[in-house]
C-alpha cells in the first residue's frame, strides 16, 4: 500500500506524481508532498490525500529482516559494492592530488553498497527495525508503486527546512565514535562546508540575512558522534522551490567545495550513481508554507535491474580533504555503514 511516514506525519491515498522540473513547480501549488530527489537531480514529487499529525512510531511487535542475517557485512560475498577498498582509497588519494594543484579543497566519496532482494521482501520492515534499532531526527519511509519509490531512510541530517519564509539548513561533517576522537580535519571540514552553505542560501534569501546560528555542534547518534551547524536565512518572495534547488542543490555537505569542481570529481572517480543517497528526503506542506527535507543519508533503496531482479542499495561515504588518511577515510564508511546494514540482516539487535 502507498504511504509516507516522516517524525511526525503520516500520509496515504496518493493524488498525484510529479517528476523532474514539474515536481518542483508543483510543491508551490498546495497539499502535502512526499519528495524524494536523487543526487544527480531527479526529483519525484508524490501529493497525498490524507495527513496525520504526531509522532509516528513502528510497532513495537517483531519484524522481519529484509536480508538474511549471514549476509550483513559490507566487505563479504553477498554484498555488492560500487568501489572496493583498493579503488575507494585510490579514489581518495586522486581527491588528494586535485586539492594539491589547488582545483578543489573537499570531496566527498561515495560509494553504494547492493544486496539482491527476494521478491517477498517488504521494506516497511526494515523501517520498523531502523525506528527501533537506529532513531534518527528525520527517519522517513516513502512507498508508492507508481512514482517507483521505495525508500527508508534514518537520516540524522537536516537539508532544509521551511517555515513561511524562514529556511534552515544544518549540515554534518566530522564523524567519528566519540567526540573526543574528533580531529582538527573533522572541524576544518565542517567550517568549510558551513561557508559553502551560506554561499548557497544567499542565492535565494534576502541580502544581509543569512547567519550561522550554531557551529560544530557534537551531536550524539547510536553508535557515533557528528559535528553539525545551523545556517538560516530568509527566502526571498520571489524565490520557489525551483529556485532554491537550482541555488543550493544538491547538499554540500555530500558533495564539497567549491560545489563544482567537487562534482566534477565525483563523476570522474565513482562508479555508481548514488541515487536517493545524498539527495533529499522529506515532504512539503504548500497549504501551511512548511517544508522539511532531509539529506538522504543511512537511506536505504530498493529498485530493479534491467533482468527484473530487485536490489537493496545502501550508500556510504566520506568526507576527503588534504589531511584525509586514505584507510582512514574507508574505515569511516566502514563505520557509518555497519550498524544499519547489520539491523537491515537482523544481526544486530534494536
Amino acid at each position: 500500500m502507498d504511504h509516507a511516514r516522516f517524525a511526525e506525519r503520516e500520509a496515504h491515498g496518493v493524488l498525484d506524481v510529479r517528476h523532474g522540473p514539474d515536481a518542483l513547480q508543483a510543491l508551490s501549488t498546495g497539499g502535502f508532498w512526499a519528495v524524494v530527489a536523487t543526487f544527480e537531480g531527479d526529483v519525484t514529487a508524490v501529493r497525498f490525500e490524507h495527513v496525520t499529525t504526531g509522532a509516528y512510531a513502528a510497532s513495537p511487535g517483531p519484524a522481519r529482516a529484509p536480508i538474511p542475517a549471514v549476509a550483513w557485512r559490507p566487505l563479504d560475498r553477498h554484498w555488492r559494492t560500487s568501489l572496493d577498498r583498493k579503488a575507494y582509497v585510490h579514489a581518495v588519494e586522486q581527491v588528494q592530488r586535485r586539492i594539491a594543484a589547488g582545483t578543489v579543497y573537499q570531496v566527498n566519496v561515495c560509494r553504494v553498497l547492493s544486496h539482491e532482494l527476494a521478491a517477498e521482501a517488504d521494506l516497511d520492515a526494515l523501517d520498523a527495525l531502523l525506528r527501533h534499532g537506529n532513531p534518527a531526527p528525520h527517519a522517513a519511509r516513502i512507498r508508492c508503486d507508481a512514482a517507483g519509490l521505495d525508500v527508508v531512510s534514518a537520516s540524522p541530517e537536516l537539508y532544509l527546512s521551511r517555515h513561511g519564509r524562514r529556511l534552515v539548513t544544518r549540515p554534518i561533517k566530522g564523524t567519528a565514535t566519540t567526540a573526543a576522537a574528533m580531529l582538527p580535519k573533522d572541524h576544518a571540514e565542517n567550517v568549510m562546508i558551513v561557508d559553502l552553505m551560506r554561499n548557497d542560501l544567499s542565492g535565494v534569501c534576502e541580502p544581509g540575512s543569512v547567519s550561522v546560528d550554531g557551529l560544530c555542534e557534537i551531536e550524539e547518534h547510536p553508535g557515533l558522534v557528528h559535528l553539525v551547524s545551523t545556517v538560516s536565512g530568509q527566502q526571498r518572495e520571489d524565490a520557489g522551490w525551483a529556485e532554491v534547488f537550482a541555488a543550493a542543490y544538491p547538499p554540500g555537505s555530500v558533495s564539497g567545495a567549491p560545489k563544482s569542481s567537487a562534482l566534477d570529481a565525483i563523476r570522474d572517480l565513482e562508479t555508481a550513481q548514488r541515487g536517493p543517497y545524498c539527495g533529499a528526503v522529506g515532504w512539503v506542506d504548500a497549504d501551511r508554507d512548511e517544508a522539511v527535507l532531509a539529506v538522504g543519508i543511512r537511506t536505504f533503496w530498493a529498485e530493479r535491474d534491467g533482468t527484473g531482479r530487485r536490489w537493496l542499495r545502501f550508500g556510504t561515504g566520506a568526507g576527503i580533504t588534504w589531511q584525509s588518511d586514505p584507510e582512514g577515510e574507508w574505515a569511516e564508511t566502514e563505520l557509518k555503514a555497519a550498524r544499519l546494514i547489520g539491523l537491515a540482516a537482523g544481526a544486530v539487535t534494536p
